[in-house]
């Protein structure tokens, strides 16, 4: 009986992407990285602004996919748009960590961020709080972005650029 089971889950596996109600194959759930020199806010707005945003975005991902890299502004931008579940549709939580001058510790924000727009050297968002309070302003700043899952041709060794698609976020 048990070698029937193991044989039957080793066929569900094998054909998970053919057979509907077997596990299906794991796929990397990507987390984001933005870094910028500073940050400015627009509480009227609700629009954020990273100030000289690093025009490469980085990205990993953990178990049970590890892999790691980055897209350019544009590469991570049409992320926004790819795959039944996406960004546009479904706006990600980030944590913003501030520098403000003159404190000592990073100030962190949890926030729901939607509509980026690149203006020149910037890269902007409208944003919602979800947890603490967002600054005004600040110096040296990263925007940690919540997970999407990776469609093939992201990470090494992939084909076809980037894309992105699936459930995804905590609680899901």
């Amino acid at each position: 009986m048990l070698g029937r089971l193991a044989a039957g889950a080793v066929l569900c596996f094998g054909l998970a992407s053919m057979i509907t109600g077997c596990a299906s194959r794991p796929e990397a759930q990507l987390m984001f990285v933005q870094s910028a020199e500073d940050l400015k806010v627009d509480p009227a707005k609700k629009t954020l602004r990273l100030v000289k945003v690093n025009q490469q975005t980085l990205y990993f991902s953990d178990r049970p996919v590890r892999m790691a890299g980055h897209y350019t502004m544009a590469d991570y931008l049409n992320t926004w748009r790819q795959g039944k579940d996406n960004f546009s549709e479904d706006p990600p939580n980030a944590t913003l960590s501030v520098y403000e001058p003159g404190r000592k510790e990073q100030v962190l924000v949890v926030i729901t961020i939607s509509n980026p727009v690149v203006d020149g050297a910037d890269l902007l968002y409208t944003y919602k709080v979800l947890d603490g309070a967002m600054p005004a302003s600040g110096g040296a700043t990263a925007l940690f972005i919540d997970w999407i899952a990776a469609r093939p041709g992201v990470g090494a060794g992939g084909v076809g650029g980037p894309g992105v698609g699936g459930p995804r976020g905590v609680g899901w």
